[in-house]
């Protein structure tokens, strides 16, 4: 199955027009003609079929035969992360956790935060390819980056918020905090970690202290780590 990405495309419709990008892709690529079968996501939970009936390189047209809506996961994960200082890791974290149902992102900037500027687009980019790749109704959400201090002040209050930082050993893993078929979100820091302050930031704002285990890891895979974590969770 090949899933196409069209953000504007809602239920109802009974056609759609793809742009530049993505009608290269069908007609250079693929070899896509008219008459061609395709599945379309608008990332919000519905999944289209749909066949082609104009194919260039610069616009592609189908007409909508179906939809189906899938219900929202129970499984909600939110992750404030530390961009990496090398920006292909940030990438490849982002892209890999879209494949594990990550429902949104926010970078933040704590106090040991060695990238400072992130460019928000090419997030988008490999959020839209890894969610066509995992075939996936729901497409997670990239939030513009922000400072640690504003996410706390800002951010939903979700059923479950987790920090996880190594300044404390013995803390439980975040498998044995977190309950089955809730909302989470966690905070994972920088390189160096976060800062004391920020940890004890964090659990007055109502955050629990989490262990991702006896290894320490990197920025992104502590990320992915996470996640994980809570997708395992929900294994009854």
């Amino acid at each position: 199955m090949q899933l196409f990405y069209h953000p504007e495309i809602m239920p109802g419709d009974k056609q759609v027009v793809f742009e530049k990008t993505e009608s290269h892709h069908m007609v250079k690529v693929l070899r896509y003609d008219i008459g061609q079968k395709i599945s379309i996501t608008n990332g919000m939970g519905t999944i289209f079929e749909a066949e082609l009936t104009h194919t260039s390189p610069k616009k592609c047209l189908a007409v909508i035969s179906a939809s189906q809506t899938q219900p929202l996961p129970k499984c909600q994960v939110h992750v404030a992360i530390a961009p990496t200082k090398h920006m292909d890791r940030f990438e490849w974290f982002v892209e890999k956790a879209t494949e594990l149902g990550v429902a949104s992102i926010t970078p933040i900037l704590s106090r040991h935060s060695e990238r400072k500027m992130i460019k928000i687009e090419r997030l988008e980019k490999r959020v839209d390819a890894a969610t066509k790749q995992s075939l996936s109704a729901y497409r997670p959400k990239i939030n513009p980056l922000t400072t640690f201090t504003d996410f706390l002040k800002q951010s939903p209050v979700s059923a479950c918020q987790y920090i996880a930082h190594c300044h404390q050993p013995g803390l439980p893993h975040l498998m044995a905090l977190a309950p089955r078929e809730s909302s989470y979100t966690v905070l994972i820091g920088p390189e160096g970690d976060f800062s004391l302050n920020e940890v004890e930031q964090a659990i007055s704002q109502g955050y629990e202290a989490a262990s991702l285990g006896d290894h320490r890891l990197r920025t992104e895979t502590a990320g992915i780590a996470a996640i994980h974590s809570l997708n395992l969770r929900q294994i009854p």
